[in-house]
């Protein structure tokens, strides 16, 4: 093998890698750019219905819409919410759901995608509504 094999080679890798991260990063603020929409026209406001609904029902929750996410909290325990938040560990980034539940002394997680399969552009009130009618009847209980 020969030095002049190697160094061709490494610098073709190095090129292709700035090339892809190139890429991620791009593919990356399109998403943030979506989920700044997503979370203003449609999750916030999905996530505000179900909590007076709820609270008139009987089971009180706040909203609280943190920079980059919108969590539902239960008024009877801080610790019981389910949130979404903008998960940038995949690529391309998707909708992340996450859920704590506190049982006793035992505080639970569980932490998946909205849709996996979808883009963020193509989730709706719908998909949001369905995450939180999956998840706000066990936190309400006690």
């Amino acid at each position: 093998m020969e030095i002049s094999d190697i160094r061709r080679r490494l610098r073709t890798t190095f090129e292709q890698h700035r090339k892809e991260a190139a890429e991620r990063r791009a593919r990356a603020d399109e998403a943030a750019v979506a989920y700044g929409g997503f979370l203003r026209d449609i999750a916030v406001p999905v996530f505000r219905m179900v909590a007076n609904v709820a609270k008139a029902e009987g089971h009180p929750f706040t909203v609280y819409s943190p920079a980059g996410g919108v969590r539902l909290v239960s008024e009877r325990n801080e610790r019981d919410f389910a949130e979404l938040y903008l998960d940038g560990s995949l690529d391309p980034p998707r909708v992340g759901t996450r859920v704590n539940r506190q049982t006793g002394r035992d505080l639970v997680s569980k932490e998946g995608l909205l849709r996996p399969e979808a883009s963020i552009p193509s989730l709706t009130d719908e998909d949001v509504l369905a995450f939180l009618l999956r998840e706000v009847a066990e936190l309400s209980e006690r």
